[in-house]
């Protein structure tokens, strides 16, 4: 009997130690923003796979880090201010924060529910989300964190997802499709697919922060002509001959920027896409990389994810409502008409009307935000495209790569100047009254009540 006793004794110690050994400090298992980096590329992933348009991507990658940036504010309200309330039609969120969660780990959780939400591919998703779930259980955090956390992320998750819902994106999968008229000067598909335009109700979404759509209507395209000699004539040919003369880093620039979802290739009677990411989520790209150069924590993370996402959102809503006021030819269909009939552009044509440049307004509007949050005087290495055969580019500032951006649809072929640089001060307007109207830190909101 003392024998037995000894042996329990010794088996209960045992036992003891190896659960003290297997009770792990989570706290450290979310810390920086890589967590996030990771799924919005996944989602990249599957908008490129389910081939969204660039003004829809937007609003995907808007409302998924809106959702990750709630739980931040939710968590740590001394530092964070909520955004739901502040953004146009959104109520605050209405949540009780419960003891014992990991507020990283929901704000993750977040992300992927409104995420998955938004796109088609839903598997794509679930298996990054059920790859990363996994690998953070081995990091120690307790099934009861765990799924508190899952379950108060998927709280705030349900609440932006019905925010999304009164957007008017869902009705506008059923308007009209944009019928094309034969008016001197305006669009026409252009080759190799000859696609249907691109969103043409886009400015009928609810906005977040602008009054409306055309809040900063900008200027005009100059008349059209065809006379040679003629300011528009003139535009058109500046693009051919810029073309025809581009230097090697010209193209660099071009090809880096080009982000066409729709680009095709043409193999004899076979026609293919070629995967591509979207301005919207070089962008994104853009300000994560941003945060950890500053070295910012998960929190600080998906702010920047947020802000950039709402601008980016504001700024295609913006730009789509000139682009189907102006309905202006594109470059390669004038060229091709009028100077000349072989001539094809460096990049492929997008397809939707040509004034302004959707990456010259969605780039000036993100930099604008980014500056704000992290200083324009920013050195960035810039690798978005690195997964998509392209080269890291770098850049000192914020503004230098939208001002790049912006000119690189001038090096392709797909843009006149006029849109290009209206396009930046545009979206600098845009990326400005968002500065104005909405804040994440407590003491700025409050200073505006």
């Amino acid at each position: 009997m003392r024998k037995f006793k000894i042996t329990l004794s010794a088996f209960l110690l045992v036992l003891l130690a190896f659960s003290c050994q297997e009770k792990k400090d989570y706290s450290q298992a979310i810390t920086d923003g890589s967590y996030f980096h990771r799924a919005q590329n996944r989602i990249t992933e599957v908008i490129i796979h389910d081939i969204f348009s660039p003004p829809v991507a937007a609003r995907i990658y808007s409302y998924a880090s809106l959702a990750a940036y709630e739980v931040a504010a939710a968590t740590d309200p001394a530092n964070y201010a909520s955004l739901m309330g502040q953004l146009n039609g959104s109520e605050p969120i209405q949540v009780r924060v419960p003891e014992g969660i990991y507020p990283p780990l929901a704000a993750l959780a977040a992300y992927y529910q409104v995420g998955t939400a938004l796109i088609f591919s839903e598997n794509m998703m679930h298996e990054q989300r059920d790859a990363v779930y996994a690998e953070l259980k081995k990091k120690g955090i307790p099934s009861d964190v765990f799924e508190t956390s899952l379950t108060f992320g998927t709280e705030i998750a349900n609440q932006v997802i019905a925010y999304a819902k009164t957007d008017n994106y869902h009705q506008s999968r059923s308007f009209p499709k944009y019928t094309v008229v034969s008016d001197p000067g305006t669009w026409q598909p252009t080759p190799p697919a000859y696609m249907e335009a691109i969103e043409p109700h886009w400015n009928k979404i609810r906005t977040f922060v602008l009054d409306s759509a055309a809040q900063f209507k900008p200027l005009p395209p100059p008349p059209f002509s065809t006379e040679p000699g003629s300011p528009f004539y003139e535009l058109a040919k500046e693009v051919y001959e810029a073309d025809m003369n581009a230097t090697k880093e010209n193209k660099d620039i071009a090809m880096f920027w080009d982000c066409n979802p729709y680009k095709m290739n043409v193999k004899g009677h076979v026609m293919f896409a070629e995967k591509k990411i979207t301005p919207g989520g070089h962008w994104m790209s853009i300000a994560s990389i941003a945060a950890a150069g500053a070295g910012k924590d998960w929190k600080g993370t998906v702010e920047a994810l947020a802000l950039t996402g709402i601008s980016l959102n504001e700024a295609f809503i913006s730009c789509w409502d000139e682009k189907y006021r102006s309905k202006l030819i594109r470059p390669e269909t004038y060229i091709n008409q009028h100077i000349d009939e072989d001539w094809v552009p460096l990049l492929q044509t997008p397809p939707f009307p040509e004034h302004t440049s959707g990456h010259s307004v969605a780039s000036a509007a993100s930099a604008y935000t980014l500056a704000q949050l992290f200083g324009d005087e920013f050195h960035l290495v810039d690798s978005s495209e690195v997964d998509y055969g392209l080269p890291i580019r770098e850049f000192d500032s914020f503004s230098q790569a939208a001002q790049e951006a912006a000119i690189s649809r001038f090096y392709g072929g797909i843009h006149y100047r006029p849109a290009i640089e209206y396009g930046v001060t545009q979206g600098t307007q845009v990326g400005e009254l968002i500065w104005q109207r909405i804040s994440t830190k407590p003491d700025r909101v409050a200073m505006k009540k």
